[in-house]
């Protein structure tokens, strides 16, 4: 799922009728566009990115006959009655900075002998579109308790095509010890 089709909407129409008709809407804005543009996606594509991409992937539309690079920037949902309300699309130059976040996935989490203390999942960071990163997967196997994982400790962040927004020396993950855990969780209620 890197391109889309979606069609230009009228903005006076309203949104109830939209979703009624099977469509959600969303707009383009930033990049090379002059102004921002109303667009719908149909609602079977739209739940596919929703569930499959996150905030600051990187897809293509395609909007009459042109293909738009973009990056998510907002997808705004219901889950009271699990509807997605809008979702907002930041058209990309390829010369031009943009702000996203990369999302950390942590792998074999239920491998590790500790308790995970997760602090930083999300990483903002401004790139060139060419060099934006989605996702970065960190592996739990084999580490042991104490293991304190910083942005500094990431080798993907180390480069020098993306501006990190946040401290080398900020905390992504901690594995403590369960003993400890528990104790301190006992202290913390019988302090309440």
């Amino acid at each position: 799922m890197d391109m889309i089709t979606v069609k230009k909407r009228n903005p006076d129409e309203k949104t109830k009728k939209l979703r009624r008709a099977g469509f959600v809407p969303c707009v383009i804005f930033g990049g090379g566009l002059q102004e921002s543009v109303s667009i719908q996606v149909e609602e079977p594509i739209a739940r596919k990115l929703v569930r499959f991409k996150r905030e600051g992937s990187k897809l293509q539309l395609k909007l009459d006959g042109q293909t738009i690079p973009v990056q998510i920037k907002e997808k705004e949902l219901n889950t009271l009655n699990n509807e997605i309300v809008h979702i907002s699309f930041q058209a990309l130059r390829s010369d031009q900075k943009v702000n996203s976040i990369i999302h950390i996935i942590l792998k074999n989490s239920d491998m590790i002998a500790g308790t995970l203390e997760r602090m930083l999942l999300e990483i903002p960071y401004a790139s060139l579109p060419a060099d934006m990163i989605d996702t970065v997967t960190v592996d739990l196997e084999g580490m042991p308790v104490g293991t304190v994982l910083t942005v500094a400790d990431v080798p993907e962040f180390k480069s020098e095509k993306i501006d990190l927004q946040v401290d080398d020396s900020s905390l992504i993950l901690r594995i403590n010890d369960k003993i400890r855990s528990a104790k301190k969780g006992a202290a913390e209620d019988a302090a309440e």
